[in-house]
């Protein structure tokens, strides 16, 4: 069994907090307590790295204003929770956000940011950021998410840039280093706030010759990857989700968003965007997505462009789709959720929160769990007596799945909480229920393996409500990395009519217990449930087929995957007598299936030459189609020799990129 490490942080930080509402100044956080060691062969994740207190981090002293009345008291979210008003300054804010803001990769610690409905910050500055004062300007970093409290996005309104900066490996020359740049911004978000850009470089960035955070007028960056989504943004300018340099970037997501100028791309691999408004977008690499957004490029994917060849592919509505729930506080004071109702060929951004749009839930319906406090007894026995349920920062050891048992639950995770199985077992099941909620939560595998880390409904469910669908919103699953886990398939889809909105799962490349007898993981997604949908899918690494589809009537909006890095030889990666496992596999009875815009990426990094027949192998039925496909060489060895099934040429040295616009 894991053991956590005893940790000082979460008290530091809400030390911080607490200072800084009280008006005093704050320097660095102490000390953090070293990680207790791993039995079984497992590597725990490093605690994070002391933090020296840095020259000028002394803040002016801050009035003591009083905070505005609440009509009740908000329940305890414990330390890793953080609510930041108006009576704060920015200068104390930046000072704040700076403590919570350098979480290494695989850190145990999580944070949440709340602001509470305001304005933050001086617009003063806007026309010249390099010499704009009184702005919020902070980096968001690992396990940290930032939410504004307001019913409306522009309820919370920030002059500032709240922004992501890839890894500086060059500084002397950055344009020289663009591996692993923003490879690795993985788990962090912004949602639901107004920005008004005005960007400068922070930190230790700001003393650099070629500083990272310098960015155009009007203009902030979002420089990430996997796991890191804008959900209900109003920024108020431009957008660049590329490094200043033009560093890799490998996808992200930005979803019911509104952009008023132009989001830049650059570097970005692949990209998914839906239900949003956008000025222009710019740009595109290999495999760039649009669902239900106004403003959107047309689709080009395929076609000559200039010198290159087009990688949009743009929808005009989306499907099936449901919003993400969120914390906010009402005009009463109160804290609540609003949950969105699921919507059917939609397009464009809803910000309402009438009765008509959704449905409002008081905190008082919901357990909050803690870390340290909560375990699978206690969370259950909540979910069972009919409540919701709210995960706050942290990781919680699970020695019994949470067990959904109730339609219409609502499980929403704060600060990228983080549930772990210690005896085998899964970390959430759902019963044979509809309408089930979960949103904003982590699962990471461990020791000894288990079967299934997340599963919505038992094997052969049938229940389910097509209007009001059970939603996996933001759950993202790591199969090591962290420490060393197994788990034979991360998620499993069985309820019918289930939506998945922007999902990551990943065994493990890079981090701690990583091998390929190690981290073991055959399958990342298994949808067995009928009419299900998948909107923004992300699966990677996994040793067998990443995703296999057997129920009907599914269908997949952007798909995102990289095949095993360390595959040993060919002979350890064969699908009986075909060359390896297909990372996209349609059962041969299905007889309906859709799937827009999907890419597999290889590279092989053992030095042999490993062969995948196909991405994506499927029935050859006229019901079964896909659109905009495509294979990619990253590096190494070997390569893809087909697209979908026979169709599409090979990916090798040499040869990057392979494109199939339509199949059959």
């Amino acid at each position: 069994m894991r053991t956590l490490r005893t940790t000082l942080r979460g008290a530091a930080v809400a030390a911080v907090a607490a200072s800084l509402a009280a008006g005093a100044a704050v320097t660095a956080l102490p000390a953090t307590a070293a990680p207790a060691a791993a039995d079984e062969g497992r590597t725990m994740a490093k605690a994070s790295a002391t933090k020296p207190e840095k020259p000028g981090k002394h803040k002016p002293t801050k009035p003591k204003t009083p905070k505005p009345k609440k009509a009740a008291a908000d329940p305890d979210f414990g330390s890793n929770v953080t609510f930041i008003d108006e009576t704060w300054t920015a200068d104390q804010i930046n000072a704040f956000l700076d403590t919570v803001n350098d979480e290494a990769e695989f850190s145990l610690d999580r944070h949440q940011v709340f602001f509470e409905p305001g304005t933050y910050g001086s617009a003063a500055g806007q026309d010249n950021p390099a010499t704009a004062t009184g702005i919020v300007n902070a980096h968001v970093g690992y396990y940290e998410s930032i939410a504004g409290l307001g019913a409306q996005p522009d309820d919370v309104h920030i002059n500032g840039a709240l922004h992501v900066e890839p890894v500086v490996g060059c500084p002397n020359e950055p344009w020289a280093c663009a591996d692993p740049g923003s490879l690795t911004r993985f788990w962090r978000s912004i949602s639901n706030m107004g920005i008004n850009p005005i960007q400068r470089p922070v930190g230790e960035d700001a003393a650099l010759p070629f500083p990272a955070g310098v960015t155009e007028p009007h203009q902030m960056r979002f420089a990430v990857s996997q796991a890191a989504p804008m959900r209900r943004m109003d920024i108020q300018g431009d957008l660049t989700i590329f490094g200043r340099y033009g560093e890799f970037a490998s996808g992200g997501y930005l979803a019911n968003s509104r952009v008023s100028g132009t989001i830049v791309s650059g570097s970005q691999q692949q990209w998914f965007t839906r239900n949003s408004e956008v000025g222009a977008w710019d740009g595109g690499v290999w495999n760039m997505v649009f669902a239900g957004v106004q403003g959107a490029p047309a689709t080009n994917f395929g076609q000559t462009v200039g010198e290159n060849v087009g990688v949009t592919t743009t929808v005009s509505s989306t499907p099936v789709s449901r919003e993400a729930p969120f914390l906010y506080r009402g005009d009463d004071g109160e804290l609540s959720v609003f949950v969105p109702n699921a919507k059917t060929d939609s397009s464009g951004t809803d910000w309402s929160t009438g009765p008509d749009a959704g449905q409002s839930i008081g905190i008082s319906d919901f357990y909050v769990a803690k870390e340290g406090t909560d375990d699978a007894a206690s969370i259950n026995a909540a979910l069972a007596g009919g409540k919701n349920l709210i995960l706050t920062p942290g990781v919680y050891e699970l020695d019994a799945p949470l067990t959904i048992d109730r339609a219409d639950t609502v499980v929403l995770g704060l600060g990228y909480a983080s549930l772990t199985p210690t005896a085998g077992n899964a970390v959430v099941e759902v019963g044979d229920v509809a309408g089930v909620k979960i949103a904003g939560i982590t699962a990471d595998a461990n020791v000894p393996e288990s079967e299934t880390l997340i599963q919505v409904g038992p094997q052969g469910a049938t229940v389910s409500d097509a209007a009001d669908p059970t939603t996996l919103t933001d759950v993202f699953v790591r199969v090591g990395g962290p420490w060393a886990g197994k788990a034979v398939t991360s998620i499993e889809v069985n309820s019918p009519d289930t939506l998945l909105d922007h999902i990551w799962a990943w065994r493990g490349d890079h981090g701690n217990g990583i091998g390929w007898d190690v981290n073991t993981g055959a399958h990342g997604v298994i949808v067995n449930g009928d009419r299900v949908t998948a909107t923004g899918l992300f699966v990677e690494h996994y040793q067998e087929e990443q995703t296999i589809w057997n129920g009907e009537d599914g269908q997949t909006l952007f798909y995102q995957n990289e095949i095993p890095y360390d595959v040993p030889n060919q002979a350890a990666w064969m699908d009986g007598d075909r060359l390896g496992y297909a990372a996209y596999r349609v059962a041969d009875d299905v007889q309906n299936h859709s799937a827009i815009g999907t890419g597999t990426y290889s590279f092989f990094n053992q030095g042999q030459d490993i062969r995948l027949e196909s991405g994506i192998q499927a029935p050859d039925t006229p019901g079964v189609t896909f659109r905009s496909m495509t294979a990619i060489f990253l590096n190494g060895s070997g390569g893809i020799n087909h697209v979908i099934n026979g169709t599409g040429g090979s990916v090798q040295q040499g040869t990057q990129r392979s494109q199939v616009v339509s199949y059959p």
